[in-house]
C-alpha cells in the first residue's frame, strides 16, 4: 500500500494583506515619507530603513503578524525626527532670544525650512542658526533701559532740540509746539515732549565758572598771585567739580529765578508776567524738547530695529539638519518613533475588536496598544524637555554659582602646607 507524501502547509494571512517585512530599504523611503524634509540626506534613508526591523523585532514579527507596512515605518521615523528638532529649537529659543531681539529674520516655506531667496533670507541661506552659538548682547535689556533713558532723557541716544521764545511785555502764554515746529522739520505732526524750560543770566552763572568767583580752584591757577601766602587750595576730582557746578544751577533755577511756570498741551504759562524788555528782566527763555518715536518706526541710527526678531516664532530656526543629532538624540527617535507605530498598529486593530477563526474568535489588542503608545510617547518627552530644562544657559550659570560656592567651601577645611627649612 503505498503512502501519499505529506502536505506542504503555506499559510497565509486572512486578516490583512498588510504585513511588516523583516527589514526595510533605504531606497523606498524618499517615495514614502510625507514630508521629504530629509530626504537628502542618505543618513537619514538608512535610519528609516533601519528603523522597520527595529520595530519588526520590537512588536514581535518573529511570531506575530505586524500590521504595519515599511511606508508607515519610514513615516513614523520622519514624524519622530521632527518631533525631536521642534523641541530643540523649543530649548533653543528660551536660551538665545532676549540676545537676538531685532536681529535679522528670515522667510520659510510650507516645510519650515529657510527659504534660499529673497531679502529677509539672503543673509541667512544655510547658515543652520539653531546649531550656532550666538554673542550674548542682552538686546531685550537694553531696549528697555534706552525707552527708559529717551523718557527721562538721560543715557539715550535720543536727540535733544532746543528753541527760545521771545519775551513780550505782559505776555504769559506761548505755544511750545508752534515754536518747535519752526526750529526743525522733524516735527511734522508730532507731539514735542518738553524737557527742560530755562533762561540764562550770565551775571550769576559767571559766579562759579568765572576766574575771579572763588569757587572753581582749577580757574584760578592762573592768577595764583591775588591770594596771600596763607592760602589753601584743595585739589578735587573732576566728578566733584561737576555736582556742585548742577547743585548751583539747581539753586539758581529754584531759589533765585525770575520766573515759574506750567505746562499744559504744551502751551507754556510764565509768572509773573513778563515785564518790558530792558527793566532788568531775561528778554529770552529757552526749552529743550525731543521728537518721541513712534514704536514702529525704523531708527537709522540702530543696528538693530522693529523690522528683526521679535518672538519666537521669527527666530530664523530652520529643522536640525539630521547629520547633526548625536547618539542621544538618535536614540530618542528611534524609541519616539517605535512608539508612533505602536498607536498606528492599534488605529488598524481598532477597526474591528475581534477576528472569526474556525470555531472561535481572536481578540485584538487595540487599546491596550493605543494607551501604550501615548504612554510611552508623553514620556519620552516629558524626560527630553526636563534634561534640556535643567541645561538653559541660565541654569547653567547657577549650577556654576553653586559648584562655585561649594568649592570655596572645601578649600576652608583644607590645611595650608606649612615648609620649614
Amino acid at each position: 500500500m503505498g503512502h501519499s507524501a505529506p502536505p506542504n502547509l503555506t499559510p497565509v494571512q486572512k486578516t490583512s494583506p498588510y504585513i511588516l517585512p523583516a527589514t526595510g530599504t533605504a531606497d523606498d523611503v524618499s517615495s514614502a515619507v510625507p514630508y521629504g524634509i530629509y530626504t537628502g540626506s542618505v543618513d537619514f534613508c538608512s535610519g528609516a530603513a533601519t528603523q522597520v526591523a527595529f520595530t519588526y523585532r520590537m512588536l514581535g514579527g518573529d511570531v506575530l503578524d505586524i500590521e504595519l507596512t515599511a511606508e508607515n515605518v519610514y513615516s513614523a521615523y520622519e514624524t519622530s525626527v521632527l518631533e525631536y528638532s521642534y523641541i530643540i529649537n523649543n530649548h533653543q529659543a528660551k536660551n538665545v532670544l532676549s540676545s537676538l531681539l531685532g536681529a535679522s529674520t528670515g522667510s520659510f516655506d510650507q516645510r519650515g525650512e529657510l527659504k534660499t531667496s529673497g531679502y529677509l533670507s539672503q543673509s541667512l541661506s544655510g547658515t543652520h542658526l539653531a546649531l550656532k552659538y550666538p554673542n550674548f548682547r542682552f538686546e531685550y535689556s537694553k531696549r528697555v533701559a534706552d525707552g527708559l533713558g529717551a523718557e527721562a532723557a538721560v543715557g539715550d541716544d535720543s536727540r535733544i532740540y532746543s528753541g527760545s521764545i521771545t519775551l513780550r511785555d505782559s505776555v504769559q502764554d506761548y505755544d511750545l509746539q508752534d515754536i518747535a515746529n519752526d526750529v526743525t522739520g522733524a516735527v511734522s505732526n508730532k507731539r514735542v515732549a518738553i524737557r527742560r524750560v530755562y533762561y540764562k543770566s550770565p551775571t550769576s552763572m559767571w559766579r562759579f565758572y568765572g576766574y575771579y568767583g572763588g569757587l572753581n580752584v582749577v580757574g584760578n591757577l592762573y592768577t595764583y598771585g591775588q591770594y596771600s601766602d596763607e592760602s589753601t587750595f584743595e585739589v578735587v576730582p573732576a566728578w566733584q567739580n561737576k555736582l556742585q557746578s548742577m547743585a548751583f544751577e539747581t539753586n539758581l533755577y529754584t531759589r533765585a529765578s525770575h520766573y515759574a511756570y506750567e505746562i499744559r498741551d504744551n502751551r507754556i504759562r510764565l509768572y509773573p508776567p513778563p515785564s518790558e524788555p530792558g527793566t532788568g528782566s531775561p528778554n529770552k527763555v529757552w526749552f529743550e524738547f525731543t521728537i518721541p518715536q513712534d514704536p514702529w518706526e525704523e531708527d537709522p541710527t540702530r543696528e538693530d530695529g522693529v523690522d528683526g526678531i521679535n518672538n519666537v516664532n521669527t527666530l530664523p530656526f530652520a529643522n536640525i539638519p539630521y547629520e547633526n543629532i548625536n547618539s542621544m538624540g538618535k536614540q530618542w527617535i528611534r524609541k519616539y518613533a517605535l512608539a508612533i507605530a505602536k498607536e498606528m498598529l492599534s488605529q488598524i486593530r481598532g477597526k474591528f475588536a475581534s477576528v472569526p477563526i474556525p470555531g472561535d474568535s481572536v481578540t485584538l489588542n487595540a487599546s491596550e496598544l493605543s494607551a501604550q503608545a501615548k504612554s510611552e510617547q508623553e514620556t519620552l518627552k516629558t524626560e527630553l524637555k526636563e534634561l534640556l530644562d535643567s541645561l538653559t544657559y541660565s541654569a547653567m550659570v547657577d549650577s556654576d554659582a553653586k559648584l562655585s560656592e561649594d568649592a570655596n567651601r572645601l578649600q576652608v577645611n583644607i590645611p595650608i602646607g606649612v615648609y620649614i627649612g
